[in-house]
């Protein structure tokens, strides 16, 4: 009879299995091969994980986890008082530390994988479900569902893609530079969209639907 899966233990081998993915990279690897970068026998792994697909599964909900963990501890996240832009700022700074630039590396690196169809998501979670995460913080700012869901999309796709651009050119009075106008424009369209704002279409008419934004 196999022994029952302890969740804590189970965290801390997906939590090692992270750190080594973040050294190794997460394009070609056998369990195998992560167990022996673990210093662990492939058994320890496949005691927790049916399989490899599995693991990267576990690997993605844990890193999503982590990054709403950070989110949330960030004092400014339940404030609506204090402009979103110092959240966006303080992500940056975390995400770019050191400390957390292999993480960081290692989420570039699966979005990638993702989008040339090379490593297979379990579902859309990985990307909606972070719009939906930091979609919370704009409504609890006054923001509808809706808008607050398409704001989510378009700053954490910016981010990204600034991201992307300092960590392959390394310049970051530029990258710098346009974080701060990502910065201007979040906050500018949260003081228009949220209450006592006025939405409005391209050609500057205020919006009556969702279909009129």
């Amino acid at each position: 009879m196999p022994r029952p899966v302890n969740p804590d233990r189970r965290r801390e081998v997906v939590d090692a299995a992270i750190d080594q993915l973040a050294t190794t990279g997460i394009g070609h690897f056998s369990l195998r091969t992560l167990a022996e970068g673990m210093g662990q026998s492939t058994r320890v792994l496949t005691h927790h994980f049916a399989d490899k697909q599995a693991l990267v599964t576990a690997v993605l909900d844990r890193l999503d986890e982590r990054q709403h963990q950070a989110l949330l501890a960030t004092l400014a996240w339940r404030d609506p008082a204090i402009p979103v832009s110092v959240i966006v700022k303080a992500a940056w700074q975390r995400t770019l530390d050191p400390q957390e630039l292999a993480m960081t590396r290692l989420i570039r690196e699966i979005e990638g994988l993702a989008a040339a169809g090379r490593l297979v998501l379990p579902g859309p979670g990985f990307i909606r479900g972070r719009a939906e995460f930091v979609a919370s913080c704009f409504t609890l700012r006054g923001l509808s569902e809706d808008d607050a869901l398409t704001t989510a999309t378009l700053l954490n796709s910016a981010f990204s893609s600034l991201q992307n651009d300092y960590l392959i050119t390394g310049d970051h009075d530029r990258s710098t530079a346009a974080l701060g106008e990502l910065c201007d424009w979040v906050d500018a369209r949260v003081r228009r969209r949220g209450p006592g704002g006025s939405p409005r279409t391209r050609g500057g008419q205020p919006a009556t639907s969702r279909t009129a934004r």
